[in-house]
C-alpha cells in the first residue's frame, strides 16, 4: 500500500488532551508559501503551473519545496500522468482540508484587524 493510500484513509482520532502544539502545525506546514498553496488547492485539483500562475510571487524553487514538504507531511498528494511532457496533479488530503477552518479563521482575523 502507497503511503498516499494509507493517509487518505486515516481517521484521526478526537485528542483527549490537547497540547500546545502549535509549533509542531507550523512545522508541518513548513514555509511562508504553504498556506497559499493549501488556499488554492480547497478549489480543486491543481497542476504545478496553474498554482504558480494563481501565486505570482512564488519562484518555481520555493513552490517546487514547499510542494514536495507538504507531500511529505500528508497534507498533499502528488499525481503523475506518463504523458510528454509528463503531466503532475497536485491535490489536498483528509489532513489538508482539514486546514480549511484554521485559514478561514485567519481571513477573519486579517478582516478584523488589519
Amino acid at each position: 500500500m502507497k503511503t498516499t493510500d494509507k493517509a487518505s484513509n486515516y481517521v484521526p482520532k478526537t485528542p483527549v488532551h490537547i497540547e500546545c502544539n502549535i509549533e509542531r502545525t507550523l512545522d508541518v506546514l513548513g514555509g511562508k508559501w504553504a498556506f497559499l498553496v493549501i488556499r488554492e488547492l480547497f478549489s480543486g485539483t491543481l497542476r504545478f503551473g496553474e498554482l504558480q500562475r494563481r501565486i505570482p510571487n512564488v519562484s518555481p524553487r520555493a513552490l517546487t519545496s514547499t510542494l514536495r514538504h507538504l507531500e511529505e507531511q500528508g497534507v498533499l498528494e502528488r499525481k503523475v500522468f506518463p504523458t510528454v511532457p509528463v503531466t503532475v496533479e497536485y491535490t489536498l488530503t483528509p489532513k489538508g482540508h482539514d486546514l480549511h477552518v484554521i485559514c478561514h479563521e485567519m481571513k477573519l482575523w486579517a478582516a478584523r484587524w488589519t
